[in-house]
């Protein structure tokens, strides 16, 4: 799901930086660049960032199913 329009920043894009040790949120618009515009999504991404680093994992996939794939070699 896009979280920040103005920036095309989505929740699995939060997920990630959390997951890879962004250490708070300030640091996590230094990086994306969410919430740095029209504000709107400030309280949505700041969940989602927070959900991530307690989680310590991905959004969960809203009723869809990931399937990792591996291609031949």
């Amino acid at each position: 799901m896009i979280v920040c329009v103005c920036h095309r920043v989505s929740d699995r894009d939060i997920a990630i930086a959390a997951s890879s040790g962004c250490p708070d949120f300030e640091a996590l618009q230094d990086d994306l660049r969410v919430a740095t515009a029209c504000g709107a999504c400030r309280d949505c991404a700041c969940a989602v960032f927070e959900e991530s680093r307690v989680e310590g994992a991905a959004p969960r996939g809203r009723g869809m199913v990931v399937v990792p794939i591996r291609l031949a070699a």
